[in-house]
């Protein structure tokens, strides 16, 4: 599955968008100013993801790297 592949299947699941994702992060903190801080680890990041959108883990991973950077 190509990574955009896993961004529109996290989108039709949730109805959001790596940017929607990303707005939601800023806002408890796991991003600041658009950055994962150095004390925000990626479990921290899946974990969330997981548990309040109820992603599996390649999809939280598809985020995760969305907030990092990863466009394709």
């Amino acid at each position: 599955m190509s990574f955009q592949a896993y961004l529109n299947n996290i989108e039709a699941k949730t109805g959001k968008t790596p940017a929607d994702f990303k707005v939601l992060a800023e806002e408890k903190g796991l991003l600041v100013n658009g950055q994962i801080p150095e004390t925000v680890k990626a479990t921290q990041i899946t974990n969330w993801l997981k548990e309040e959108f109820d992603l599996g883990h390649g999809h939280a991973m598809a985020i995760y790297a969305s907030f990092k950077g990863k466009t394709e």
